[in-house]
């Protein structure tokens, strides 16, 4: 591994390499002027099927499952490749520029909410659905919730990218992220070991935030690394992934925005339930 002496002041070299080198840059704000799509639902999303947007699909089509009709949705595709999270009217959205991002208009004004836990928060809440109101479970759902935002990016940002989309590999950080990764793994198998949901006996928005990370991960379908984490190690992980991936409301939540993969199992927009494939409306 080569050593690198880091100079004394920081530039930033565009050409720097790796998956997500074109679209990585040290500020922020808008590069472009576009507005935003607007469709006829309450709620406009603006996403990509990655983990993180898909907690919060999953979320929209388990509210409209359980009857929920004022959860309807719009999802619109938001290309990170070609920079569309930069236009003047993403940005209005979510300054911070990352999907997923909303526009709630069922109110007397537009609600912008950005970061995919404080949308999970805002819909579970104005829906009253998986999120205790109050008490020991709530505060456990909350807990779980913020542990996968807090751990995820060791997983994501960390592991996979090192593992899966640098341009070099290097023996040092992965091999420091696949320890990390493992220790999350196992802290999440021995709660499930104890529990049929991550936060407790009740599904919840806290299920649905991890399934996309870890779920994935271990039914082999992220960074293709399951063999190289030995996730069938993880039983109580696999029982609850497995479970969750039967979900109707999950089927469908994943396949909301993705564009990538077998055609039949992508849905680059989203605007009822007519847009699923038949087995899936």
């Amino acid at each position: 591994m080569t050593t690198y002496t880091p100079p004394k002041v920081w530039t930033w070299d565009s050409a720097n390499g790796g998956k997500f080198a074109n679209i990585n840059r040290p500020i922020s704000g808008a590069t472009k002027n576009a507005d935003l799509p607007r469709g006829k639902h309450p709620h406009q999303l603006y996403s990509l099927a990655t983990p993180n947007g898909v907690k919060v699909t999953i979320l929209f089509e388990e509210l409209l499952a359980l009857g929920f009709s004022e959860a309807e949705y719009d999802a619109w595709f938001v290309n990170i490749q070609e920079g569309d999270q930069f236009s003047s009217g993403f940005v209005a959205a979510n300054p911070n520029s990352k999907i997923p991002a909303l526009w709630d208009y069922s109110g007397d004004a537009p609600i912008r909410v950005f970061e995919s836990a404080s949308i999970m928060i805002h819909l579970a809440e104005k829906f009253n659905a998986f999120l205790p109101t109050s008490g020991p479970s709530r505060t456990e759902t909350l807990n779980w919730l913020f542990w996968q935002m807090g751990s995820a990016p060791f997983l994501g940002g960390g592991f996979g990218h090192f593992y899966a989309y640098a341009p070099e590999k290097y023996e040092y950080p992965i091999n420091r992220y696949a320890m990390e990764v493992k220790r999350q793994l196992d802290v999440l198998d021995k709660q499930l070991a104890q529990h049929e949901f991550v936060a407790g006996d009740a599904y919840t928005i806290a299920d649905m935030a991890i399934w996309p990370w870890y779920g994935n991960l271990v039914l082999g379908k992220l960074y293709e690394a399951a063999e190289f984490l030995s996730v069938h190690e993880y039983e109580h992980v696999q029982r609850w992934a497995k479970q969750l991936n039967d979900r109707k409301a999950v089927k469908r939540g994943r396949l909301v925005n993705k564009v990538w993969g077998e055609e039949d199992f992508q849905l680059k927009e989203r605007h009822g339930a007519q847009d699923f494939p038949e087995h899936l409306r």
